[in-house]
This record gives C-alpha cells, sequence and structure tokens, in this order.
C-alpha cells in the first residue's frame, strides 16, 4: 500500500496551515516565484529568481499595475514586499509602506552585488 506525501493536498485550507506552520526557510521559497523580463529570461535561461532588496521590479497585477521601482524591504515568512514608491494613507494621517506578494511582479533589474548570488544566477555555482 503506497502513502500519500504527508505534505501534498488539494485542500487550500490544509495548504495555507501547512505553509503558516512551516519553518521560514521553507516558507521564504515563496518569494522564488517572480518570474524574470524578457530580456534577463534570455540572458540567464530562467525563469523566476527570488526577490531581494535592491531588485527593480514591475507590479503586473493589482492596484498598482504598471508602477516600477526597488524592492524595499522583504517579508519572507508571509511571501511579501514592499516596493518603494508604493505607499498608502492611513486613517489617522500618514503614509505606510504596501506589501505585495512576490508572485505579482516581474523583475526587470537584479541586484548582483552579492558574489554568491550573482553566480548563483549564471550558473557557475
Amino acid at each position: 500500500m503506497m502513502r500519500r506525501d504527508q505534505g501534498a493536498s488539494s485542500k487550500p485550507f490544509k495548504v495555507r496551515n501547512n505553509l503558516e506552520r512551516s519553518p521560514q526557510h521553507v516558507a521564504s521559497k515563496s518569494l522564488a516565484v517572480a518570474s524574470l523580463s524578457t530580456g534577463l529570461r534570455d540572458k540567464y535561461t530562467r525563469n523566476a529568481v527570488r526577490v531581494r532588496v535592491g531588485d527593480s521590479v514591475k507590479l503586473l497585477r493589482g492596484e498598482y499595475s504598471g508602477i516600477e521601482g526597488k524592492v524595499q524591504k522583504v517579508f519572507p515568512a508571509e511571501g511579501l514586499i514592499t516596493v518603494e514608491g508604493i505607499n498608502r494613507e492611513k486613517i489617522a494621517g500618514g503614509t505606510t509602506p504596501v506589501r505585495i506578494q512576490a508572485s505579482n511582479v516581474v523583475v526587470t533589474s537584479l541586484n548582483l552585488d552579492d558574489k554568491w548570488r550573482r553566480e548563483r544566477i549564471e550558473g557557475k555555482a
């Protein structure tokens, strides 16, 4: 008798609960779903990459679609990012950055200051 993979389920609430209860190094993989622009896809022969601070992104979906900016902060446990220039007014006054799902952006330029990341993306590692 074959056993099913314990992490796999077709029920949405189970998938969400497993993601919420998963360790941070597993949950942070939800940041690796940001697709690359066509120019970067041809250059690096990859379709998606994990988003990092300093990457330039363009929003594809939602209220702020079409806006480009640099990633200011990354929230690995939630799979969310904030982009500079995208703020929301608070009721009490002031502004707060809007959190955006990493899957709703396309990366237009990469921050390759880190040697390890550069080698990893270029396929030398």
